[in-house]
């Protein structure tokens, strides 16, 4: 078991923001299903809707997972939404496009049994599939944003931007987060920094976009 079930209704939540992600959203679900089965901790699997309109809802329930409506709209209010919801001592979130393999956790669990507040992949170190990130933001964006992240934040991050990670849930809403938009997972890890939380990298893969459509970050 994750943690004490007196103190918490579970150990695990994993958390994906959605907003019209039929294609993929079934792969996410049965991935993290058989993350928390093989590994024998007692979760949940979470899906943060922001009013899809494609069925996305339906698909998440009825491969098992609890679905909670978000009115606001936005990555950051998303997640927030979720993170409020979640029943579980720590998240482990990510996004939505089947990017990531929710199948393998174990290395954000560890850190987060560790004590650290917050776990982040890192991308450049896992592996990242030919085509999975665009070339501008793979040899330009993500390695100057992270530099200026370590400079001015002392976050000694590889990958700043990594969209799968994990933390402690009281630790994160104690920092009463506010962006709305993709600039949430930036705010996560500086006001992390700056409330001097523990934070820890582990490698992690990334593989081309399982959407038939263009993804909702642009360059």
């Amino acid at each position: 078991m994750l943690c004490d079930t007196q103190s918490t209704p579970t150990g695990l939540t994993i958390l994906m923001p959605c907003l019209n992600e039929a294609e993929t959203i079934a792969n996410f679900v049965k991935k993290a299903s058989s993350y928390l089965s093989r590994s024998h901790i007692r979760g949940e699997i979470l899906i943060a809707d922001n009013g899809s309109t494609d069925g996305s809802q339906a698909i998440a329930q009825r491969f098992g997972a609890r679905v909670v409506s978000i009115s606001e709209g936005g990555y950051g209010a998303a997640l927030t939404g979720g993170i409020e919801a979640a029943k579980g001592r720590f998240v482990i979130m990510g996004d939505a496009d089947d990017s990531y393999d929710f199948s393998r956790l174990d290395g954000f669990v560890a850190k987060l049994r560790e004590g650290y507040d917050h776990v982040m992949g890192n991308r450049f170190k896992g592996g990242i599939e030919r085509g999975a990130m665009p070339a501008l933001h793979r040899w330009l964006g993500n390695p100057l944003l992270s530099f200026i992240g370590r400079i001015f934040f002392r976050a000694k991050l590889g990958d700043f931007h990594c969209g799968l990670r994990g933390f402690n849930t009281s630790a994160i809403r104690n920092l009463k987060l506010r962006s709305h938009g993709m600039e949430f997972a930036s705010e996560m890890v500086v006001r992390c920094r700056l409330a001097r939380m523990r934070i820890a990298e582990v490698p992690t893969t990334l593989k081309k976009d399982g959407r038939s459509r263009r993804p909702y970050l642009h360059t």
